[in-house]
């Protein structure tokens, strides 16, 4: 079971026959999910896609529409959501082969119990690993921001104020503990003040 028990997965079932649902529903952990939505072709499932995001996409081949190849690449390509592609054994060696590059997990039907649950537990532990990634990626942004403005009051405060950098420094420091604000907020009020 994926470590982060506190984090709900979204997942989109594209299946063009309803056979996969029962094997959906009695494999995959649905207590990690907070909706499993299920569409039976790719023009309905994009269509849902592009309302509501989901972290793990499994395409059961062939849709009624097309065979889910396209749908499958299309997703894997344009989004952060992760594809798991259910195809026949005979077609298994030349699919993995074309979905590979995208990042597309493929497993081979039919298959044996458990081989879905544990594709779709991978997947969710991807899912949780990229969105620890992205929390730190913008925790970092963040930080990146707050130093350019507090930089940019700074430089301000040395032009308008004749400070010191370290005075500078010391001031908007001493002005956001006095006021128990953050030093981004004291420096975006310096801005305001010093920009004319």
């Amino acid at each position: 079971m994926p470590k982060n028990e506190s984090i709900l997965h979204s997942m989109l079932v594209v299946s063009g026959s309803d056979n996969i649902d029962a094997v959906i529903k009695s494999e995959v952990p649905v207590n990690h999910f907070m909706t499993i939505d299920i569409k039976r072709s790719a023009a309905l499932a994009r269509r849902l896609y592009f309302e509501k995001y989901y972290d793990i996409i499994v395409v059961n081949f062939p849709l009624t529409d097309e065979t889910g190849l396209e749908f499958a690449i299309d997703i894997a390509e344009k989004g952060s959501s992760s594809v798991l592609v259910l195809v026949s054994n005979n077609q298994y060696g030349d699919i993995l082969e074309r979905v590979t590059d995208y990042g597309i997990l493929a497993v081979a039907k039919p298959c044996p119990r458990g081989r879905i649950s544990h594709a779709v537990r991978y997947l969710m532990a991807e899912q949780e690993k990229r969105q620890s990634i992205q929390k730190k990626l913008d925790k970092a942004e963040e930080k990146l921001t707050e130093l350019r403005i507090v930089s940019k009051a700074k430089i301000l405060l040395v032009e308008k104020r004749q400070m010191t950098e370290d005075e500078a420094h010391r001031y908007i420091g001493k002005c956001a503990m006095d006021q128990g604000v953050s030093r981004k907020r004291v420096a975006e009020e310096l801005l305001d003040d010093l920009e004319d």
